[in-house]
C-alpha cells in the first residue's frame, strides 16, 4: 500500500483537511494508463481519487499514480470476482477510507477504471454543486418492474467461490433447499450498481452492512449483489425521499447480454446526445480515439 506524503500529513492534522467537495471512487484491474486519463479529465481541484486496484493486480503496475497529489490507494483490498459479493466489498473498502480521512466530502461518486467522463469538470461539479441533497442510483423494484433479478436472492450461487464444479454444486444445492429468505426485513430494489451518494448515504449504507452479519453473510451466496444491495438499503431507510431514480451513466446494454457494450467512436454521436455525466464502458487498447474525441469536446488539450 502507498501513502504519499500528502495522505500522512491529512491523517496527523485532521484540522488541516482541504475543503474538497467531491470524492470519485474508482474499482479497477484495468490500465492505469486509462485511469490516469480519467483523472486528469476531472482533476480541476474540486475532485478527490480513490483507487481501489483489484488484488489480483499487482499495484505497481499503478506506480505512476502514486506521487498525484490527490490521489489516494485503498489499503483493503479485495480480490473481486464478476458478479460476486466481492464487488460490494470493494465499494465498502472505498467507503471506508473515505470515512477514515475525514474529510466531508458532498458527493462519492463510483466508477470503474474503465468509465470515462462525457462532460467537461466544471460541468460535472456545477451539477453536483446544485444538487447537493440528493443521492443518485438506477432502481427497481423487485415485486414489480424486475421480477426476474429475485432468482439472485432465493436460490444459492457459489460465484465468489473459485473452485472447480461449483455451477453443479449450485444446481445439486437448490434442488435439495427452500427459497432462501433475507436475514433482515427488507424490500428489495436494483439495477446497476454505479452510483453517486452523499458521504452520510454512503457510510449509512457501510455501517448497515458492517452491523448485520447475517447480511452480510447471505450476501455472499446472492448474485450480483452490488447491483441490488446499496438500493435496498437505501430505499429502506429515509434517505429514500432524497433517491433520484437515474445515475448519470451512458450505458450501452446489448439485448440478453449480462455485459454492457464497449464505446467506440462509432458511438460518438450517442454519448454526446446524452444528459449523462460519465460513460461506461472503454477501452483504451480498443479504441482510443473515442477518448480524444471526448477530451476535445470537453475542451482537454491532447
Amino acid at each position: 500500500m502507498h501513502l504519499n506524503n500528502k495522505s500522512i500529513f491529512l491523517l496527523s492534522n485532521p484540522v488541516l483537511l482541504p475543503q474538497v467537495k467531491f470524492a470519485i471512487l474508482i474499482v479497477t484491474y484495468t490500465s492505469a494508463k486509462q485511469t490516469r486519463r480519467l483523472i486528469e479529465c476531472l482533476n480541476n481541484g474540486d475532485f478527490d481519487f480513490y483507487i481501489h486496484v483489484d488484488k489480483k493486480v499487482d499495484i505497481q503496475t499503478h506506480r505512476d499514480l502514486f506521487d498525484i497529489p490527490n490521489v489516494y490507494f485503498i489499503e483493503d483490498r479485495i480480490d473481486i470476482k464478476w458478479a460476486g459479493y466481492t464487488t460490494v466489498q470493494a465499494a465498502l473498502s472505498c467507503i471506508r477510507q473515505v470515512v477514515a480521512s475525514g474529510i466531508k466530502y458532498d458527493f462519492l461518486n463510483l466508477v470503474t477504471g474503465q468509465d470515462y467522463p462525457i462532460k467537461p469538470a466544471a460541468y460535472i461539479s456545477d451539477f453536483l454543486q446544485q444538487n447537493t441533497g440528493s443521492e443518485f442510483m438506477l432502481f427497481q423494484d423487485f415485486e414489480t418492474d424486475w421480477t426476474e433479478a429475485k432468482a439472485r436472492v432465493d436460490r444459492y450461487h457459489f460465484t465468489d467461490l473459485g473452485f472447480k464444479g461449483r455451477h453443479r454444486l449450485e444446481k445439486i444445492v437448490n434442488f435439495f433447499t427452500f427459497k432462501r429468505k433475507l436475514p433482515v426485513d427488507m424490500h428489495l430494489y436494483g439495477k446497476e450498481t454505479f452510483w453517486t451518494l452523499s458521504l452520510d448515504c454512503a457510510a449509512y449504507v457501510a455501517n448497515y452492512i458492517d452491523g448485520n452479519k447475517k447480511l452480510s453473510r447471505f450476501l455472499r451466496y446472492t448474485w450480483g449483489s452490488d447491483e441490488f444491495i446499496f438500493q435496498s438499503i437505501i430505499m429502506n431507510s429515509d434517505f429514500k425521499d432524497r433517491v433520484v431514480n437515474k445515475n448519470y451513466r451512458y450505458i450501452d446494454w446489448p439485448p440478453g447480454s449480462a455485459r454492457p457494450k464497449v464505446l467506440l467512436t462509432e458511438d460518438y454521436d450517442r454519448i454526446m446526445a446524452s444528459d449523462s455525466l460519465f460513460g461506461r464502458k472503454f477501452d483504451i487498447n480498443t479504441d482510443e480515439h473515442i477518448l480524444d474525441l471526448l477530451d476535445r469536446a470537453n475542451g482537454i488539450p491532447l
